[in-house]
């Protein structure tokens, strides 16, 4: 179905390369690894927002199409459901990533330099996957508001900003740095770039992504569970 949407398609295929334009024209002036970085960022930017627009834009067909309140009543817990919907969208994220490698390289002469290929390869499914785990997490509450598809946008830039995907969270005020740290695409970022850089221990930094993306799959439920109860109280599954 969203292969078939104008919409989402163009935020598949066209988001990545203008945030990697951006990114390019940012920090522009700055040594290649800097310039490589950000086009890795402005990847997992575009994973983020394919991750927020599509599956709020999921959740808001499902409602209209009447299907949802038959998904809440079916045996199958919507948990079940709503996860892999997440997770296959932030999937179709490593689109993102390549298309924005491979554009910097092409266009702006940007040279693809990783220091720890291995540790590289292992980060990119993990911050797949902590995206697609933060994702349900905002997904339980997408499933109590007829307002989904909106909502979902105004969870788009506060992620970008406070996991520090395009700037580092060093530079975020020292009261956000914190909040920066619960949340697992900030270590998979942050292990992207130790990879790439040379610097930190990326290794150690995907572990503590997949230990907050794990916790982010348990609030999520809890939170779905919590949600659903309530929609189901005031009649909000439908879309009228």
């Amino acid at each position: 179905m969203l292969s078939r949407s104008p919409f989402d398609l163009f935020v598949v295929v066209a988001s990545p390369l203008i945030f990697a334009t951006l990114a390019y024209f940012l920090f522009e002036g700055s040594s290649g690894s800097t310039l490589l970085v950000a086009a890795l960022a402005s990847g997992v930017m575009g994973i983020w927002s394919s991750t927020t627009a599509q599956g709020a834009g999921a959740l808001q067909t499902q409602r209209r199409l009447g299907v949802l309140e038959l998904l809440v009543a079916a045996p199958v817990p919507f948990w079940a459901v709503l996860l892999p919907i997440s997770v296959a969208i932030s999937g179709i994220g490593i689109y993102s990533l390549a298309v924005g490698l491979v554009y910097v390289h092409v266009f702006y002469g940007v040279a693809i330099a990783v220091h720890s290929w291995l540790a590289f390869v292992v980060a990119v499914p993990a911050t797949i996957a902590s995206i697609g785990c933060l994702g349900f997490l905002f997904a339980s509450a997408l499933v109590r508001y007829r307002s989904a598809f909106m909502i979902g946008n105004v969870f788009e830039w506060p992620v970008w900003m406070i996991c520090g995907l395009l700037i580092p969270v060093s530079v975020l005020p020292a009261w956000l740095q914190p909040v920066s740290w619960v949340f697992a695409p900030t270590w998979g970022m942050r292990a992207l770039r130790g990879a790439t850089l040379g610097t930190g221990s990326p290794l150690a930094d995907i572990g503590i992504c997949l230990v907050l993306a794990v916790a982010s799959l348990l609030a999520g439920g809890v939170c779905l569970r919590l949600f659903l109860r309530r929609a189901r109280a005031d009649a909000t599954l439908a879309l009228t």
